[in-house]
């Protein structure tokens, strides 16, 4: 990861800058601070968790003011849900995303106050949010909702698998279905196996009461390593955000960020093959 990883090189604002509402030709008062500033002030945020008005205007970010604003009318425009779509689209289409099936969990992170918080049953009743997570078989955060601590695990294994966008990248339609739902015994349900199988997703959900599936939890271990990648986010580890709504803006905009990491990562995995066929045609030559 780059030492300043809230710069947005020019590949990722590729991608960005059309998803994001235009500003008016004539707007009133002073001109606004570009929206790739702006950007990248956000992250500065959710990178090191400051508060918004400690943001240090030297930067050249604008004020933590401007920043808080743009999210909040970024967020009303449902930019970073579709920046999120946009990347696993990109990743479905390179072979990246792994249907086969996808793996379901529920840690709490800590939480300040605001909308969908309650008395976390793990923490001497403090209130608090909880992080419930849906992933791919490769750790690819496809869907994640935020609710109160209290609130069970279970309840929310439908709400994850039918809030998968719809991704495209494949020919066909787009896919919003995994083959399997992998749980833990906190997701045993006869009701939610029901469901999934009508969904054609096979339930693959350890019983309460009775030994662990075999080999369940070398296939589960993505969830949590991409629980611990999202929560890398310190503005995600611990939740400052009253409005809910900006909150998940700003869990998207991690998830992406992921997303854009695996991508990457596979265009340098496609550069190295190339060099490698390259170099070893100039041996045989």
């Amino acid at each position: 990861m780059s030492t300043r990883p809230w710069i947005v090189d020019d590949d990722l604002w590729a991608l960005i800058e059309p998803l994001l509402p235009p500003w008016p030709e004539r707007s009133p008062g002073p001109r606004p601070v570009p929206d790739r500033l702006c950007l990248q002030g956000i992250l500065f945020v959710l990178y090191n968790d400051i508060a918004w008005q400690l943001l240090p205007l030297e930067l050249g970010f604008g004020s933590g003011q401007t920043c808080w604003r743009r999210l909040d009318r970024w967020q009303e425009a449902g930019v970073f849900d579709r920046l999120h779509q946009v990347l696993l689209a990109e990743l479905n289409a390179v072979g990246e995303l792994d249907w086969s099936r996808a793996c379901v969990d529920g840690p709490h992170p800590r939480e300040k106050g605001g909308a969908d918080t309650g008395p976390s049953p793990v923490d001497r009743r403090k209130t608090g949010s909880k992080h419930h997570l849906i992933c791919d078989g490769r750790g690819t955060p496809l869907k994640v909702i935020t609710t109160a601590a209290n609130v069970n695990d279970i309840t929310q294994t439908l709400n994850l698998v039918d809030g998968i966008p719809p991704v495209a990248g494949r020919p066909g339609r787009p896919r919003r279905r995994p083959e399997a739902v992998l749980g833990d015994k906190a997701y045993d349900s006869k009701a939610v196996r029901l469901e999934l199988r009508r969904r054609r997703i096979l339930p693959v959900i350890s019983l309460k009461g009775a030994p662990n599936i075999k080999g369940l939890g070398k296939l589960r271990y993505v969830v949590e390593q991409t629980f611990a990648l999202l929560h890398q986010f310190k503005r995600l580890a611990i939740r400052w955000e009253r409005r809910l709504e900006l909150h998940d803006a700003l869990v998207s905009l991690g998830c992406s960020l992921i997303c854009w990491r695996r991508l990457k990562k596979f265009g340098s995995r496609i550069c190295a093959a190339v060099l490698g066929v390259t170099a070893h045609d100039r041996v045989g030559v």
